[in-house]
This record gives C-alpha cells, sequence and structure tokens, in this order.
C-alpha cells in the first residue's frame, strides 16, 4: 500500500488537531497511574500493583483505588 502526497497532508493535519490533546491524556494517564502503583506498592498490595500497571484505563483504575479502595483524601495524596 502506497501513501500518496495527500494522505499524508491529511495524518499532518489528525495529528496537529488531536495531538495537544493526545499529550494531555497521555500526561494525565501517567500522573495517575505512577501515584497509585506509589501508594500499592508502599502499602504492600502486589495483586493492585499489577493490575494497575498492566491495564491502560486512563487513569480510571488508578483514581478509584485511590479515593474508593483506600478511601484517601486529595490532600493525604502527596504525603507520608
Amino acid at each position: 500500500m502506497r501513501i500518496s502526497n495527500s494522505d499524508f497532508g491529511s495524518w499532518i493535519g489528525v495529528l496537529a488537531v488531536f495531538g495537544p490533546w493526545l499529550a494531555v491524556l497521555m500526561i494525565w494517564s501517567i500522573f495517575w497511574k505512577g501515584l497509585a502503583l506509589w501508594h500499592a506498592g508502599r502499602r504492600g498490595q502486589p495483586w493492585w500493583f499489577v493490575i494497575m500497571l498492566v491495564v491502560n484505563t486512563v487513569g480510571i483504575l488508578e483514581i478509584i483505588y485511590l479515593f474508593a479502595v483506600l478511601k484517601l483524601k486529595f490532600s493525604e495524596l502527596f504525603g507520608k
């Protein structure tokens, strides 16, 4: 399959529109994943650690773990 110049130009347009949103989504996901993995590791919960490491849910599973399972308050997320 050959890609013509017009196809390449349309892909550039798609990246121009969705690229910044994709970058924001990646930063959002990495932030919550890192925070949840850190808490699971410190609490000695290997199953949660492995599940969150393998399953990518754009931060949804990680947020549920932090606030519903651990019942942390936002102010407790970054403390000891």
